[in-house]
């Protein structure tokens, strides 16, 4: 049974991590209401591996030229660059905060409740009333504005905000259009969740059994499918609709956490 609940949550993980929708959230909630045992969300943690790596395979062909272009290609090294100025505010704050968040926010239902909806409504807002984008490339989001989104990131530490709800909507506030931004956020995903894996990898070295390997790499396995087949068809949605389905849906899921909450039911 643990196996097919590793199997299960791999796949909320890697339908998730790229909407912004918390796939953290949608993780501790579903393995809640499945009897899904995750001490010291060390599963949670390690299976966005298998998104990273979906990513890292999408993205293949631009990553290899970037990494051959650094020697010589001044826009190579730009891209980089911009990546490390963004990562650094959330290398910072989780190194500081990685226990507290853990020990108390990932045990709170009630902060993922208000998470969802303060951020569905700040993601209807920043769509109704964003600045005119000025950046149409997320190649070309200048150092400033990579720093800016780096530290929009740093509210992701808080279950529910999701990370990539938070960079878009950064990135938008920043004059990003919405493909670039959500782009922009798919490239950042990739030093912030292997910067998180490594993490965890080293803090539960020695707890790590093999009935939890197994878990772990199921649940990885699945996060890659997911994500793998999620993100081209996310960009598409992004491009005719915006962001306002994903505001809706967290207002909704919010009311409905908050409503289980009340009723005890959580």
């Amino acid at each position: 049974m643990n196996w097919i609940a590793a199997a299960l949550l791999g796949i909320v993980q890697g339908l998730t991590e790229f909407l912004p929708v918390s796939s953290t959230a949608h993780l501790l909630i579903g393995a809640r209401l499945i009897g899904f045992s995750d001490p010291g969300g060390v599963f949670t943690v390690m299976i966005q591996l298998g998104s990273i790596v979906a990513v890292v395979w999408l993205y293949r062909e631009k990553i290899v030229r970037v990494l051959r272009g650094l020697p010589s290609d001044a826009e190579a090294r730009h891209f980089i660059l911009m990546l490390i100025v963004a990562f650094v505010p959330t290398a910072i704050a989780g190194l500081l905060l990685a226990g507290f968040i853990k020990r108390v926010l990932y045990t709170t239902p009630a902060v993922i409740a208000a998470s969802f909806i303060i951020g569905g409504v700040v993601m209807l807002v920043v769509e109704r009333y964003r600045p005119r984008p000025v950046v149409e490339d997320a190649d070309h989001t200048s150092l400033g504005r990579a720093f800016g989104i780096g530290c929009c990131q740093t509210l992701a530490l808080i279950p529910g905000v999701s990370r990539s709800g938070a960079t878009i909507v950064g990135a938008m506030l920043f004059g990003i259009d919405r493909p670039a931004a959500a782009e922009f956020s798919f490239f950042l995903a990739i030093p912030t969740m292997s910067a998180a894996f490594a993490h965890d990898l080293w803090e539960s070295r020695h707890a790590l059994t093999v009935g939890r390997s197994e878990e772990i790499a199921i649940g990885f396995v699945m996060a890659f499918i997911a994500s793998a087949l999620v993100i081209r068809p996310f960009l598409g949605v992004v491009r005719r609709s915006g962001f306002v389905p994903f505001g809706w849906y967290r207002i909704a899921v919010g009311a409905a956490i908050a409503a289980a909450l009340a009723a005890h039911w959580l």
